[in-house]
């Protein structure tokens, strides 16, 4: 095997916790000697051993004189664990080959040199752009300090969210809608306007076969219209977080707050989708999947905020003048001011296609 090989294992491996990790990247790690793989491992969870460190135990005295793969740059600073940097160097590896380089200030080539400074042979690069991809999350909280924002969308063939009757269980399918819930496991926080709660009421939970972790499940309510009803300010199932503007009902505020519900007034009496992302980095929230209806989708439209569009097409038509289109709000006035996007992607998901596109100044 050659070393594209044995760092595409390790790129493998650092999927499998997707969305498990949050605020830290995902990274996978693999221990090599005389041909034989001796060690692997990822990242789990925050706070718990790195990827390396999994590694390295496994392959014990053999990871001595081999070479270790890792999908991100060893860290050379003392977090929540020691750093890897300094292992990899007492474990006596004779090499080091990462993918990707770490944008984070407190490690931005330091575990490299730190690495190097002890003679051991260091090199970059290899399957960095599939690696790269795979912290996209990482990398963009990092530099920002905002959450990296999906908008997913669902509608017809011809762009249909609902019928006119405001008719829309189901549109996609029942595989679609799984594949759903496995981006609300990898995202941090599920955002959606109020009247889509007011509308639909809405879990906004993760409902996978074999469990899942719950976003943060955040509403947009300006005015603070949510029924007092609404499932998510009772079922406990995860944290709520209601933004508002700055002039509301103190009371009805008073009335769902509870353990898991809090709410959230800006600093103007409408919302802000800049201020909105400010506000959820400051609270800790990297990746956010944005599920509101067309008001909300044309809002980050127009503020041009939002990083990937991952959108579900079921083959149907509806029709309709008055039925709700996928973008709403004011719209782009001028053709040459729509935003060009570049199609990443088409999988066929049971009937439905899935596309997924990003724009193209964020390449």
């Amino acid at each position: 095997m050659k070393d594209y090989d044995y760092m595409k294992l390790a790129i493998e491996l650092a999927k499998a916790a997707k969305g498990q990790t949050s605020p830290n990247p995902v990274v996978g790690s693999i221990v090599v000697n005389n041909g034989e793989v001796v060690g692997m491992g990822a990242h789990l969870r925050a706070g718990e051993a790195h990827a390396e460190v999994h590694a390295l135990k496994m392959a014990g005295e053999k990871a001595r004189g081999g070479t270790i793969y890792v999908t991100i740059e060893p860290c050379s600073h003392h977090g929540k664990t020691p750093p890897c940097a300094d292992l990899i160097i007492e474990k006596g590896l004779a090499k080091v080959v990462v993918a990707s380089l770490d944008p984070n200030p407190l490690v931005s080539g330091r575990g490299i040199e730190r690495i190097k400074a002890a003679g051991i042979s260091v090199e970059t690069g290899i399957l960095k752009e599939e690696a790269d991809a795979l912290n996209k999350v990482f990398f963009h909280y990092i530099k920002t300090g905002t959450p990296y924002v999906t908008l997913k969308t669902a509608s017809s063939l011809d762009g249909k969210t609902a019928t006119v009757t405001g008719e829309s269980k189901w549109i996609t399918g029942e595989e679609a809608r799984l594949d759903v819930h496995q981006l609300r496991h990898e995202h941090d926080g599920i955002l959606a306007g109020v009247q889509t709660v007011i509308a639909d009421n809405p879990s906004l939970t993760t409902r996978l076969p074999n469990g899942g972790k719950h976003p943060i499940r955040i509403v947009l309510d300006h005015k603070l219209r949510i029924p007092e009803e609404s499932t998510l300010l009772h079922d406990g199932q995860a944290p709520t977080w209601i933004i508002t503007g700055n002039n509301i009902d103190s009371e009805k505020t008073d009335r769902i707050r509870n353990s898991f519900v809090e709410v959230f007034p800006l600093s103007s009496e409408t919302i802000h989708i800049d201020e909105v992302l400010i506000f959820l980095g400051e609270k800790g929230v990297t990746s956010l999947l944005v599920e509101g209806g067309s008001t909300i989708h044309g809002s980050f439209l127009k503020a041009g905020r939002f990083n990937e569009v991952i959108s579900y097409v079921a083959p149907k038509l509806i029709g309709g003048k008055d039925a709700p289109a996928l973008f709403g709000g004011e719209g782009i006035p001028n053709i040459d001011e729509a935003v060009p996007l570049k199609i990443q992607s088409v999988q066929q998901i049971g009937n439905d296609l899935k596309i997924t596109a990003v724009p193209l100044e964020g390449e």
